[in-house]
């Protein structure tokens, strides 16, 4: 038995993105994040800056916080709904 926490609005939002085939992160408001390497991430759909220090950023998404382990770390570009980060990034965890 499969315990299924979605709740119908969230499974109608994603019926919904299928049957337009359009992007998930759209539809849902889900973060997209991407990583080139370990030197730089570029995350869309944020909903601002919790905590920062050159060894650790936190950031709000709607699925809880994306939290960025490393060296140097800082933030190159913060806009509305996009942020980009550099240095040396070690982990990325996603907390709910």
């Amino acid at each position: 038995m499969s315990l299924n926490f979605k709740s119908k609005r969230e499974q109608l939002k994603e019926a919904f993105s299928k049957m337009l085939e359009m992007p998930s992160d759209v539809i849902l408001d889900m973060p997209k994040i991407i990583l080139i390497g370990n030197i730089q991430m570029y995350i869309e759909n944020h909903r601002g800056i919790v905590s920062f220090s050159p060894e650790k950023i936190t950031i709000a998404v709607s699925l809880g916080q994306v939290e960025i382990t490393g060296t140097n770390l800082i933030i190159r570009g913060i806009f509305s709904d996009e942020i980009l980060l550099e240095g040396t990034i070690e982990s990325v965890q996603i907390i709910r």
